[in-house]
């Protein structure tokens, strides 16, 4: 991956602050300033799936997951991006399928085990979702991502024994 200049640095974080205004026009505007190479780099994409996911553009989120999985296949953040459009987008055997693939690549990595419990709830895998989550909290963070399973509505259907897991 290629290494960024202190200038290439200054403005993609102009970038983020115009993202973190909530101005994603300016944003924008800066990322389409760059070379072509760095808006093709993972923390340029990275910026631009954030951008799309705020507005719900969810087809191009998949599209620039796919090249962030691309550009950093050893980054789990793309993969994770690309399953998650793709549940937005209502394609959650795809987002299933997608990680299923890669998530032993990744073995310290809860978002990823955290997702596919998700994934498995919609999808109708009940035993499988409690254990995906099983292995999220074996990670760490237990408490904290028990609170934030039982206000997910991708687990509703596990609430009730959230707690208990």
């Amino acid at each position: 991956m290629k290494e960024l200049s202190e200038s290439e640095q200054h403005s993609l974080r102009a970038a983020e602050g115009w993202f973190e205004l909530g101005s994603a026009q300016e944003a924008e505007a800066e990322l389409a300033a760059l070379t072509p190479s760095v808006q093709h780099h993972p923390v340029a994409l990275e910026l631009r799936w954030q951008i799309q996911a705020r507005a719900n553009k969810w087809e191009a989120c998949v599209e620039i997951a796919r090249a962030i999985s691309k550009a950093a296949p050893k980054e789990a953040l793309g993969w994770i991006h690309l399953s998650y459009a793709l549940h937005e987008l209502k394609h959650t055997q795809e987002a299933w399928d997608n990680l299923i693939a890669i998530v032993e690549e990744f073995p310290k990595e809860p978002t990823m085990r955290y997702n596919l419990a998700c994934y498995a709830c919609q999808l109708g895998d009940l035993p499988g979702a409690r254990r995906w989550l099983k292995r999220t909290f074996a990670l760490g963070r237990k408490k904290e991502t028990k609170l934030m399973a039982l206000q997910d509505l991708d687990l509703k259907p596990l609430w009730p024994e959230i707690s208990e897991l």
